[in-house]
This record gives structure tokens, C-alpha cells and sequence, in this order.
């Protein structure tokens, strides 16, 4: 299998690189601006410049393309949402025509923040998207352009997502921030009035190729099966940094100005995906137990 990572420098994109490497599969990748720390084939890749896509994938020839570059900063999409725009909701779509052109099989990214969070129960696959912000916005509208170019693609939604940077064997996202907290002595407000389904990287990689290897189609929740606050969450991790869970304090959204506003309800159903893998999806406990040296 020849898998081609664009956004091999990313949290999820170097984990999919590492996880396609110990299948055994040939991998190479594209980057922005900073060059992974991986033995593989790289090109520097503008998302912006898409148009420019079909040279990359006749430069790797590739089985399969999966795309986990995207503008991830919420307030940032707020800020300029003509980029956000461009690189998450129209990329996506050259990039799958690009693919279709030359019959590849196409795997995109996408995000809960397409939902409003005013449902108190998981939302499914089939549930009505109505995005709050930009960032929700631009990442529908690239399912959407996405779905206008082929009918096979494969498309993951993720949630608040979190692991091991695999280029840099650094622990990253929410976590990492609640543990140097921690270490520091400082206390630690956790909003108790958001819920989400944190998704490890390392899992949703290995979820990805499992899928891909199932040849499935279509959308996917990919995340946690525990629906969770950040202030629960926060207790977990300080029993695995082994200190400092005195430090955690109960807070609300509503303490915090954000350009950009977040879902206090996010929670994805990852029974789709259990079904079509035939296996459950890790509790949160179970994904930081996988990587739990990252917290020592």
C-alpha cells in the first residue's frame, strides 16, 4: 500500500505517517513548512496552492491520499475567515478531485465543531450539522466540496484531539497543557459546562488505516467512547502525572472571552465505526493508559 500524508508535520498526520509505517506500507508525505523528522519521501506543500495537488500525486503515485492538513485555530478562523475558507472548505474539494482524476482513494478529516452543541446526547453520522463559528463553517462546507467531487471518499469526524506529536515524540493538545500546569504549581480552572469525546491521534491513525484497509466509505465518527468534561478529563491526567489534583479548579465557558464560540456539547456516537471495525472504541482512561509514559 502507498499511502501519500498530507500534513505529515501535524499531531494526526505524523501519527497516520508512524502507523502506516509499522504496517509496512510504503508512506510518504507533504508538509508545509517545517519538515518532519521522518525517513520517508516528503514534498513542501502550500494547501492554499491546491490547484498545484496533481503534481504531488503524480510525483508519489499513491493507493491512497489522507489529508489531515486543515487551519485548526478556532478564533484564528474567526479572525480571517476568507483563509479559513480556502484552506477547509475548498482544499479539501481539489484535493479529492485531484485524486479522482487519477483514481486514488481519498481519506478526509473533519471536526465535531460542525454541530451546534445543543443536543445533550451523542450526535450520529446522520445528525443535522449546524455549525456556531468559522472554523465549524469552512470544515462543513469542505465535507460538502468533499462530496461534490466523488461518492467514495472517506470522511472522519474528530474531537478535541490530543496524543504524541510521533515526528517529535513531544505529548500535545490539552493534556500537555493540564500537565505543565500541574508541574507548576498553578491552579488549574476546567470547565465543568463543556462535554466533548477527546480523540486520541495515535487511535484515530490506527482507526483510519483499519478503515482504509476495510476499503469503507462514506463518514465516520472517530473518538473516545467516554463523553466527558475538560475538568474530567483534567482528573485523569493528574492521576497519571501522579500529582497535583488539588490544583484543579471547577470553571465555566462563560469565564473566558473567545473570539470564536465553541459547542458547550459535543459529544460524537462512535457506534458506526465499532460496528464497522468490530471492535469498541477506547475509553479516555484507556487512551491515556496507551501513552501514559508521555505523562512521566
Amino acid at each position: 500500500m502507498q499511502l501519500l500524508v498530507v500534513g505529515a508535520n501535524g499531531l494526526l498526520g505524523s501519527n497516520v505517517v508512524r502507523a502506516g509505517q509499522q504496517r509496512g506500507w510504503s508512506v510518504c508525505g507533504t508538509y508545509h513548512s517545517t519538515q518532519p523528522a521522518f525517513d520517508i519521501r516528503l514534498t513542501q506543500f502550500d494547501l492554499g496552492e491546491y490547484a498545484s495537488f496533481d503534481d504531488v500525486v503524480s510525483e508519489h503515485d499513491p493507493d491512497v491520499v489522507v489529508n489531515c492538513a486543515a487551519m485548526t485555530d478556532v478564533d484564528g478562523c474567526e479572525a480571517d475567515p476568507e483563509r479559513a475558507h480556502l484552506l477547509n472548505g475548498d482544499a479539501p474539494g481539489g484535493l479529492a478531485a485531484a485524486c479522482t482524476a487519477n483514481d486514488v482513494e481519498f481519506v478526509h478529516v473533519s471536526t465535531d465543531y460542525v454541530f451546534d452543541g445543543r443536543e445533550r446526547d451523542p450526535y450520529s453520522e446522520s445528525a443535522e450539522t449546524n455549525p456556531r463559528q468559522v472554523y465549524g463553517e469552512s470544515k462543513l462546507a469542505g465535507e460538502q466540496a468533499v462530496a461534490e467531487e466523488t461518492t467514495d471518499a472517506l470522511v472522519a469526524r474528530l474531537s478535541f484531539v490530543w496524543g504524541v506529536h510521533r515526528s517529535t515524540g513531544d505529548l500535545t493538545g490539552f493534556p500537555a497543557w493540564v500537565r505543565g500546569q500541574l508541574r507548576s504549581g498553578d491552579a488549574i480552572p476546567l470547565f465543568t459546562d463543556q462535554w466533548v469525546t477527546p480523540t486520541r491521534a495515535g487511535q484515530a491513525a490506527e482507526s483510519l488505516l483499519d478503515l482504509i484497509e476495510q476499503e469503507a466509505t462514506g463518514l465516520f465518527h472517530v473518538a473516545c467512547s467516554s463523553c466527558v468534561s475538560p475538568y474530567e478529563f483534567g482528573e485523569v491526567i493528574a492521576e497519571y502525572v501522579g500529582s497535583g489534583e488539588e490544583l484543579l479548579t471547577e470553571g465555566s465557558m462563560e469565564d473566558i472571552e473567545r473570539v470564536a464560540t465553541r459547542p458547550t456539547y459535543s459529544c460524537l456516537d462512535i457506534k458506526h465505526v465499532e460496528s464497522t471495525l468490530g471492535r469498541s472504541q477506547p475509553t479516555i482512561r484507556e487512551d491515556i493508559e496507551a501513552v501514559r509514559e508521555a505523562f512521566r
